[in-house]
């Protein structure tokens, strides 16, 4: 398909949204106020999709805006080293590259402290875009943060637009941070405000429970969630695996019991891992044998990431994924 002049990449994944850094303390189950140091840990869910897609050899793009400081440079360097096309990425001079200080408390559960007012992520304007990067992808994946303030929100919605219309699939995944949205209301009410436009969503566990108002996650509450234009929901559910629905099929594949040592990331592999597959062969998603073997190799992704500390590093290869699926 030939869109301006470019022809369409049927590999290319293109990823929309935050680029952040994480500073994780120095030792692990403190507060942030008790934490005695911190190491820095880039992330940001559509990044951290664009660099798993890279390490599992497909192609990736990022779409996004980094502050014109040390560490925007920096990012930007992380996703070129991880062999993602930084074509879409801009620098903003007047704002900072966003941050986050996070923690998994002695509970299990993490606790957020963002540094964006504003951010340079939450600065792009919708003239600003590659339009033909991503006219270009095959897919073309986003979350929810991008639509929480203008001009980003903007942005994102016409990226979202000239994607579908150059014949992309779109990929979902809100990826809910409550800390940074007005109000837990607010958030609820953006992510669905876009949610039948999608081909591709996926959801955990905590986030089906948010978005339907229920604390059951079972096929009944899914499908709560199922919009008739959807090729495939997912929900995710951490060591239980997780759960797909199409329009013909449903089922569960099960997880891989690793030891876990931090589970950031473990989505965004998940999801990575996914797509990738979908783009070297879209039937998949008509033939539930063949999805199968796919979330089975998604989950074993997913599972590898929660086995070291921080996302970026602990993205796997195909290799290490084919190794714990064949038990080596």
């Amino acid at each position: 398909m030939a869109a301006n002049g470019v022809v369409s990449d049927k590999s290319l994944i293109v990823s929309f949204g935050e680029m952040l850094i994480d500073f994780v303390p120095t030792v692990s189950g403190v507060s942030l106020a008790e934490a005695p140091g911190f190491l820095k840990a880039p992330g940001g869910a559509p990044a951290n999709v664009a660099i798993a897609v890279a390490r599992l050899g497909g192609k990736a793009s990022f779409v996004g805006k980094l502050g014109d400081d040390e560490f925007g440079h920096m990012l930007a360097d992380i996703l070129k080293q991880n062999g993602v096309s930084g074509d879409g990425i801009l620098f903003d001079q007047g704002a900072r590259t966003a941050l986050a200080f996070v923690t998994l408390r002695a509970d299990g559960e993490r606790e957020f402290m963002f540094y964006r007012n504003p951010s340079a992520d939450m600065l792009l304007k919708p003239e600003e875009l590659n339009l033909d990067l991503i006219r270009s992808s095959k897919v073309f994946h986003y979350g929810s943060i991008s639509l929480i303030v203008e001009p980003c929100r903007s942005a994102h919605l016409k990226a979202m637009e000239v994607a579908k219309g150059a014949g992309a699939l779109l990929s979902y995944d809100p990826n809910l941070r409550l800390p940074l949205w007005p109000s837990a209301d607010e958030a609820r009410k953006q992510i669905l405000s876009i949610w039948d436009k999608a081909d591709i969503v996926k959801v955990s566990d905590v986030e089906l429970e948010f978005l339907t108002g229920s604390n059951k996650v079972d096929d009944e509450t899914a499908m709560k969630l199922w919009r008739p234009n959807f090729t495939l929901l997912l929900v995710t559910l951490g060591e239980k695996g997780s759960r797909y629905y199409t329009k013909n099929f449903r089922g569960a594949v099960d997880a891989f019991h690793v030891n876990t040592v931090d589970t950031t990331g473990a989505g965004d592999s998940f999801v990575g891992a996914l797509l990738c597959k979908i783009v070297e062969n879209p039937t998949i998603l008509e033939d539930e044998a063949k999805l199968r073997e796919v979330l089975k190799f998604a989950n074993a992704c997913g599972a590898i990431t929660t086995t070291k500390k921080g996302a970026i590093p602990a993205l796997p290869t195909e290799a290490e994924a084919l190794a714990l699926i064949n038990g080596a």
